[in-house]
């Protein structure tokens, strides 16, 4: 499956478009990460804790988008964008958003 943040695949022609794909992911994070963020926003520094859950969020998110395009009879996903939120009391939780439109390339 093809992924382009573009609206087109260098190269290849859109024969057939499909309609809209996405794929979503809430992640909750755990009380240990929470913690160690805590500690990073008082002293500084980058959260690997949260880092790790986003970038595994992400790609949740778009193995998903490919999965629901795939059903939907496309091979390739274009105009893809990807949307990040905190969600949850004090943002514990991530919501990821992967939308675009599903087409058959050839």
């Amino acid at each position: 499956m093809l992924i382009s943040t573009t609206n087109n695949i260098p190269g290849m022609e859109i024969v057939e478009y499909k309609g809209l794909a996405t794929g979503e992911v809430v992640s909750g994070i755990n009380f240990v990460r929470d913690i160690g963020a805590g500690l990073r926003n008082f002293f500084g520094g980058r959260s690997s804790g949260y880092e790790k859950e986003l970038i595994s969020a992400r790609n949740d998110a778009l193995e998903e988008l490919k999965n629901n395009a795939f059903k939907l009879g496309a091979n390739a996903v274009v105009g893809v964008n990807i949307d990040f939120e905190s969600l949850g009391q004090n943002g514990s939780m991530i919501f990821v958003a992967a939308t675009g439109t599903a087409v058959v390339v050839r």
